[in-house]
Protein backbone atom coordinates (compact mmCIF):
# COMPACT_ATOMS: atom_id res chain seq x y z
CA UNK A 1 0.00 0.00 0.00
CA UNK A 2 2.74 2.46 0.92
CA UNK A 3 4.70 1.91 -2.33
CA UNK A 4 1.53 2.08 -4.38
CA UNK A 5 0.42 5.29 -2.68
CA UNK A 6 3.82 6.85 -3.26
CA UNK A 7 3.56 6.08 -6.98
CA UNK A 8 0.10 7.61 -7.05
CA UNK A 9 1.38 10.75 -5.36
CA UNK A 10 4.21 11.04 -7.89
CA UNK A 11 1.83 10.73 -10.83
CA UNK A 12 -0.55 13.33 -9.42
CA UNK A 13 2.25 15.74 -8.62
CA UNK A 14 3.61 15.42 -12.17
CA UNK A 15 0.19 16.11 -13.60
CA UNK A 16 -0.18 19.20 -11.44
CA UNK A 17 3.21 20.53 -12.56
CA UNK A 18 2.19 20.42 -16.23
CA UNK A 19 -0.98 22.31 -15.51
CA UNK A 20 -3.43 19.48 -14.99
CA UNK A 21 -6.73 20.33 -13.39
CA UNK A 22 -8.42 18.27 -10.66
CA UNK A 23 -11.08 16.89 -12.97
CA UNK A 24 -13.04 15.25 -10.20
CA UNK A 25 -13.31 18.35 -8.07
CA UNK A 26 -16.76 19.60 -9.00
CA UNK A 27 -16.37 22.62 -6.76
CA UNK A 28 -13.52 23.92 -8.91
CA UNK A 29 -15.67 23.58 -12.00
CA UNK A 30 -18.68 25.15 -10.39
CA UNK A 31 -16.75 28.17 -9.20
CA UNK A 32 -15.40 29.02 -12.63
CA UNK A 33 -16.65 32.33 -13.93
CA UNK A 34 -20.02 31.95 -15.60
CA UNK A 35 -20.69 28.50 -14.21
CA UNK A 36 -23.83 27.86 -12.20
CA UNK A 37 -23.01 27.02 -8.59
CA UNK A 38 -24.31 23.76 -7.18
CA UNK A 39 -26.68 23.79 -4.24
CA UNK A 40 -26.50 20.09 -3.40
CA UNK A 41 -23.53 17.77 -2.88
CA UNK A 42 -23.10 14.04 -2.29
CA UNK A 43 -20.42 13.02 0.20
CA UNK A 44 -19.20 9.52 0.93
CA UNK A 45 -17.96 8.79 4.45
CA UNK A 46 -15.64 5.81 4.87
CA UNK A 47 -15.12 5.13 8.59
CA UNK A 48 -12.72 2.36 9.55
CA UNK A 49 -14.59 1.08 12.59
CA UNK A 50 -17.29 2.13 15.02
CA UNK A 51 -15.94 3.45 18.30
CA UNK A 52 -16.29 6.58 20.41
CA UNK A 53 -13.58 8.77 18.88
CA UNK A 54 -14.26 8.04 15.22
CA UNK A 55 -18.02 8.29 15.77
CA UNK A 56 -17.54 11.73 17.33
CA UNK A 57 -15.43 12.90 14.38
CA UNK A 58 -18.06 11.76 11.89
CA UNK A 59 -20.85 13.45 13.86
CA UNK A 60 -18.89 16.69 14.11
CA UNK A 61 -18.26 16.54 10.36
CA UNK A 62 -21.91 16.02 9.45
CA UNK A 63 -23.28 18.52 11.96
CA UNK A 64 -20.91 21.29 10.89
CA UNK A 65 -21.49 20.79 7.17
CA UNK A 66 -25.25 20.91 7.72
CA UNK A 67 -24.84 24.12 9.71
CA UNK A 68 -22.63 25.72 7.06
CA UNK A 69 -24.96 24.61 4.29
CA UNK A 70 -28.10 25.94 5.93
CA UNK A 71 -26.55 29.39 6.13
CA UNK A 72 -25.97 29.43 2.35
CA UNK A 73 -28.96 27.42 1.15
CA UNK A 74 -26.82 24.36 0.33
CA UNK A 75 -27.68 20.75 1.18
CA UNK A 76 -25.38 17.77 1.71
CA UNK A 77 -26.30 14.13 1.25
CA UNK A 78 -24.11 11.73 3.28
CA UNK A 79 -23.46 8.08 2.49
CA UNK A 80 -21.94 6.69 5.71
CA UNK A 81 -20.18 3.33 5.44
CA UNK A 82 -18.48 1.44 8.29
CA UNK A 83 -15.59 -0.81 7.22
CA UNK A 84 -15.74 -2.94 10.40
CA UNK A 85 -12.00 -2.50 10.98
CA UNK A 86 -11.13 -4.22 7.71
CA UNK A 87 -8.81 -2.50 5.21
CA UNK A 88 -10.23 -4.57 2.37
CA UNK A 89 -13.68 -3.21 3.18
CA UNK A 90 -12.24 0.32 3.05
CA UNK A 91 -11.09 -0.36 -0.51
CA UNK A 92 -14.51 -1.70 -1.53
CA UNK A 93 -16.26 1.29 0.00
CA UNK A 94 -13.87 3.80 -1.58
CA UNK A 95 -14.28 2.25 -5.03
CA UNK A 96 -18.06 2.39 -4.65
CA UNK A 97 -17.90 6.09 -3.82
CA UNK A 98 -15.76 6.75 -6.88
CA UNK A 99 -18.00 4.75 -9.24
CA UNK A 100 -21.00 6.66 -7.86
CA UNK A 101 -19.36 9.94 -8.78
CA UNK A 102 -19.59 11.52 -5.34
CA UNK A 103 -18.44 15.11 -5.00
CA UNK A 104 -16.11 14.45 -2.06
CA UNK A 105 -15.04 11.61 0.22
CA UNK A 106 -14.36 11.89 3.94
CA UNK A 107 -11.94 9.21 5.15
CA UNK A 108 -12.10 8.56 8.89
CA UNK A 109 -8.86 6.90 10.14
CA UNK A 110 -5.63 5.98 8.37
CA UNK A 111 -6.61 2.75 6.52
CA UNK A 112 -9.69 4.56 5.20
CA UNK A 113 -7.51 7.46 4.02
CA UNK A 114 -5.09 5.11 2.27
CA UNK A 115 -7.89 3.26 0.49
CA UNK A 116 -9.63 6.47 -0.60
CA UNK A 117 -6.37 8.01 -1.82
CA UNK A 118 -5.69 4.98 -4.02
CA UNK A 119 -9.26 4.79 -5.29
CA UNK A 120 -9.36 8.46 -6.34
CA UNK A 121 -5.96 8.54 -8.07
CA UNK A 122 -7.54 8.63 -11.53
CA UNK A 123 -10.76 10.55 -10.88
CA UNK A 124 -9.15 13.08 -8.52
CA UNK A 125 -12.31 13.29 -6.42
CA UNK A 126 -11.22 15.32 -3.39
CA UNK A 127 -10.55 13.42 -0.17
CA UNK A 128 -10.55 14.94 3.31
CA UNK A 129 -9.16 12.78 6.08
CA UNK A 130 -9.75 12.91 9.80
CA UNK A 131 -8.56 10.94 12.84
CA UNK A 132 -5.24 10.50 11.04
CA UNK A 133 -2.10 11.10 13.09
CA UNK A 134 0.64 11.39 10.47
CA UNK A 135 -0.20 12.05 6.80
CA UNK A 136 3.43 11.70 5.71
CA UNK A 137 3.61 8.17 7.11
CA UNK A 138 0.10 7.24 6.00
CA UNK A 139 0.62 8.38 2.39
CA UNK A 140 4.38 7.82 2.16
CA UNK A 141 4.87 11.44 1.11
CA UNK A 142 7.82 13.62 2.09
CA UNK A 143 6.04 16.43 3.94
CA UNK A 144 5.92 18.19 7.29
CA UNK A 145 3.20 17.38 9.85
CA UNK A 146 1.00 20.28 8.76
CA UNK A 147 2.13 20.76 5.15
CA UNK A 148 -0.13 20.33 2.14
CA UNK A 149 0.07 16.88 0.53
CA UNK A 150 0.35 18.15 -3.04
CA UNK A 151 -2.30 15.68 -4.21
CA UNK A 152 -6.10 15.55 -4.06
CA UNK A 153 -5.98 14.80 -0.33
CA UNK A 154 -6.10 17.05 2.71
CA UNK A 155 -7.62 16.85 6.18
CA UNK A 156 -7.05 17.01 9.91
CA UNK A 157 -4.60 15.32 12.26
CA UNK A 158 -5.51 13.89 15.66
CA UNK A 159 -1.97 14.01 17.02
CA UNK A 160 -2.03 15.04 20.67
CA UNK A 161 1.05 16.60 22.33
CA UNK A 162 3.02 13.46 23.17
CA UNK A 163 5.43 15.24 25.52
CA UNK A 164 2.46 16.45 27.58
CA UNK A 165 1.04 12.93 27.69
CA UNK A 166 4.39 11.72 29.04
CA UNK A 167 4.27 14.53 31.61
CA UNK A 168 0.77 13.39 32.56
CA UNK A 169 1.97 9.88 33.36
CA UNK A 170 4.63 11.19 35.71
CA UNK A 171 2.34 13.79 37.31
CA UNK A 172 -0.22 11.16 38.18
CA UNK A 173 2.28 8.44 39.14
CA UNK A 174 5.57 10.13 40.10
CA UNK A 175 7.13 6.87 41.37
CA UNK A 176 6.85 5.21 37.96
CA UNK A 177 9.99 3.39 36.83
CA UNK A 178 8.72 1.47 33.79
CA UNK A 179 5.92 2.25 31.34
CA UNK A 180 4.49 -0.24 28.86
CA UNK A 181 3.04 1.01 25.58
CA UNK A 182 0.34 -1.20 24.04
CA UNK A 183 -0.55 -0.71 20.38
CA UNK A 184 -1.41 -2.51 17.15
CA UNK A 185 1.61 -3.09 14.91
CA UNK A 186 -0.66 -3.07 11.84
CA UNK A 187 -1.73 0.56 12.41
CA UNK A 188 0.64 2.96 10.66
CA UNK A 189 0.22 5.85 13.07
CA UNK A 190 0.50 4.03 16.39
CA UNK A 191 4.25 3.40 16.38
CA UNK A 192 5.22 7.09 15.82
CA UNK A 193 3.10 8.01 18.85
CA UNK A 194 4.76 5.30 20.90
CA UNK A 195 8.15 6.60 19.80
CA UNK A 196 7.27 10.15 20.84
CA UNK A 197 6.10 9.15 24.31
CA UNK A 198 9.07 6.83 24.79
CA UNK A 199 11.52 9.61 23.91
CA UNK A 200 9.86 11.99 26.38
CA UNK A 201 9.76 9.38 29.16
CA UNK A 202 13.36 8.28 28.69
CA UNK A 203 14.42 11.93 28.95
CA UNK A 204 12.93 11.77 32.45
CA UNK A 205 14.90 8.63 33.28
CA UNK A 206 11.91 6.29 32.90
CA UNK A 207 12.15 2.97 31.05
CA UNK A 208 9.60 2.51 28.28
CA UNK A 209 8.89 -0.83 26.59
CA UNK A 210 6.66 -1.64 23.63
CA UNK A 211 4.03 -4.39 23.67
CA UNK A 212 2.63 -4.67 20.16
CA UNK A 213 -0.16 -6.95 18.98
CA UNK A 214 -0.86 -7.77 15.33
CA UNK A 215 -4.65 -7.96 15.55
CA UNK A 216 -7.50 -8.43 18.01
CA UNK A 217 -6.73 -12.13 18.42
CA UNK A 218 -3.57 -11.56 20.44
CA UNK A 219 -4.55 -8.48 22.43
CA UNK A 220 -5.36 -10.43 25.58
CA UNK A 221 -2.02 -12.26 25.70
CA UNK A 222 -0.04 -9.09 24.94
CA UNK A 223 -1.96 -7.03 27.51
CA UNK A 224 -1.45 -9.65 30.21
CA UNK A 225 2.27 -9.79 29.51
CA UNK A 226 2.57 -6.00 29.58
CA UNK A 227 0.60 -5.68 32.81
CA UNK A 228 2.85 -8.24 34.50
CA UNK A 229 6.03 -6.32 33.69
CA UNK A 230 5.39 -2.58 34.08
CA UNK A 231 4.15 0.06 36.53
CA UNK A 232 1.84 1.95 34.14
CA UNK A 233 0.27 1.15 30.77
CA UNK A 234 0.01 3.86 28.10
CA UNK A 235 -2.19 3.37 25.01
CA UNK A 236 -1.78 5.82 22.10
CA UNK A 237 -4.53 6.67 19.63
CA UNK A 238 -5.12 3.22 18.17
CA UNK A 239 -8.36 2.01 16.59
CA UNK A 240 -7.90 -1.68 17.34
CA UNK A 241 -7.04 -0.97 20.98
CA UNK A 242 -10.04 1.32 21.28
CA UNK A 243 -12.36 -1.33 19.87
CA UNK A 244 -11.03 -3.93 22.31
CA UNK A 245 -10.70 -1.75 25.40
CA UNK A 246 -12.49 -4.15 27.71
CA UNK A 247 -9.90 -6.85 27.01
CA UNK A 248 -7.02 -4.54 27.94
CA UNK A 249 -8.92 -3.28 30.98
CA UNK A 250 -9.46 -6.84 32.21
CA UNK A 251 -5.76 -7.69 31.94
CA UNK A 252 -4.64 -4.52 33.70
CA UNK A 253 -7.30 -4.70 36.41
CA UNK A 254 -6.30 -8.25 37.29
CA UNK A 255 -2.66 -7.19 37.54
CA UNK A 256 -3.56 -3.99 39.43
CA UNK A 257 -1.81 -1.77 36.86
CA UNK A 258 -3.23 1.66 35.90
CA UNK A 259 -3.88 2.78 32.31
CA UNK A 260 -3.28 6.21 30.80
CA UNK A 261 -5.13 6.71 27.49
CA UNK A 262 -4.10 8.72 24.45
CA UNK A 263 -7.68 9.72 23.62
CA UNK A 264 -11.18 9.79 25.10
CA UNK A 265 -12.52 6.68 23.39
CA UNK A 266 -9.76 4.51 24.82
CA UNK A 267 -10.12 6.29 28.16
CA UNK A 268 -13.78 5.25 28.28
CA UNK A 269 -13.43 1.74 26.92
CA UNK A 270 -10.47 0.72 29.10
CA UNK A 271 -11.59 2.50 32.28
CA UNK A 272 -8.26 4.31 32.22
CA UNK A 273 -7.28 6.54 35.11
CA UNK A 274 -6.89 9.60 32.90
CA UNK A 275 -6.40 11.01 29.42
CA UNK A 276 -5.12 14.11 27.70
CA UNK A 277 -7.22 14.08 24.55
CA UNK A 278 -8.26 16.25 21.69
CA UNK A 279 -11.97 16.66 20.98
CA UNK A 280 -12.79 14.38 18.06
CA UNK A 281 -16.09 16.16 17.57
CA UNK A 282 -14.20 19.44 17.15
CA UNK A 283 -11.77 17.67 14.81
CA UNK A 284 -14.73 16.60 12.68
CA UNK A 285 -15.99 20.17 12.61
CA UNK A 286 -12.62 21.43 11.38
CA UNK A 287 -12.65 18.73 8.70
CA UNK A 288 -16.11 19.86 7.64
CA UNK A 289 -14.95 23.44 7.17
CA UNK A 290 -12.17 22.18 4.91
CA UNK A 291 -14.66 20.13 2.90
CA UNK A 292 -16.93 23.16 2.57
CA UNK A 293 -14.04 25.28 1.35
CA UNK A 294 -13.28 22.70 -1.32
CA UNK A 295 -16.83 22.11 -2.52
CA UNK A 296 -18.36 25.56 -2.18
CA UNK A 297 -15.44 27.98 -2.13
CA UNK A 298 -13.37 26.24 -4.80
CA UNK A 299 -10.21 25.61 -2.79
CA UNK A 300 -7.71 23.08 -4.09
CA UNK A 301 -7.11 20.22 -1.61
CA UNK A 302 -3.56 19.80 -2.92
CA UNK A 303 -2.72 23.26 -1.59
CA UNK A 304 -4.54 23.08 1.78
CA UNK A 305 -2.37 22.47 4.83
CA UNK A 306 -3.18 19.63 7.21
CA UNK A 307 -4.96 21.13 10.22
CA UNK A 308 -5.19 20.27 13.90
CA UNK A 309 -7.64 21.24 16.62
CA UNK A 310 -6.55 23.38 19.57
CA UNK A 311 -9.00 21.90 22.04
CA UNK A 312 -7.33 19.65 24.64
CA UNK A 313 -9.10 18.04 27.56
CA UNK A 314 -7.64 16.54 30.73
CA UNK A 315 -10.07 13.97 32.11
CA UNK A 316 -9.91 11.47 34.94
CA UNK A 317 -11.96 8.58 36.26
CA UNK A 318 -12.41 9.28 39.98
CA UNK A 319 -13.04 5.63 40.86
CA UNK A 320 -9.88 4.46 39.11
CA UNK A 321 -7.86 7.40 40.40
CA UNK A 322 -8.79 6.45 43.95
CA UNK A 323 -8.06 2.77 43.35
CA UNK A 324 -4.55 3.48 42.05
CA UNK A 325 -3.85 6.45 44.36
CA UNK A 326 -3.25 8.76 41.43
CA UNK A 327 -2.06 12.30 42.14
CA UNK A 328 -4.70 14.27 40.16
CA UNK A 329 -3.54 17.89 39.59
CA UNK A 330 -5.84 20.90 39.32
CA UNK A 331 -7.44 21.44 35.94
CA UNK A 332 -8.65 17.89 35.37
CA UNK A 333 -12.29 17.26 34.44
CA UNK A 334 -13.99 14.37 36.21
CA UNK A 335 -15.61 11.94 33.78
CA UNK A 336 -19.34 11.44 34.05
CA UNK A 337 -20.70 8.10 35.23
CA UNK A 338 -21.42 7.04 31.63
CA UNK A 339 -17.94 7.99 30.46
CA UNK A 340 -16.28 6.25 33.36
CA UNK A 341 -18.08 2.97 32.77
CA UNK A 342 -16.72 0.37 30.39
CA UNK A 343 -18.92 0.06 27.31
CA UNK A 344 -20.05 -3.48 26.57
Amino acid sequence: MRKLTKKIAAVVLSAAMVGGVFAGCSATKDNNEGAEKKTSYKIGICQLVQHTALDAATKGFEDKLKELGEADGITFEFDYQNASNDSANCTTIANKFVSSGYDLIMANATPALQACTTATAASQIPVVGTSVTDYAAALDIDMGPTDATGINVTGTSDLAPLDKQADQIMELFPETKKVGVIFCSAETNSKPQADGVKKALEAKGVTCEYFAFSDSNDISAVAKKAASEVDVIYIPTDNTAASNGAVIDDACSNANVPIIAGEEGIFTNTRAVATLSISYYALGETTAQMAYDILVNGKNPAEMNIQQTDGLTYKYNSEQAKKFKANIPDGYEEATTAEATTEE
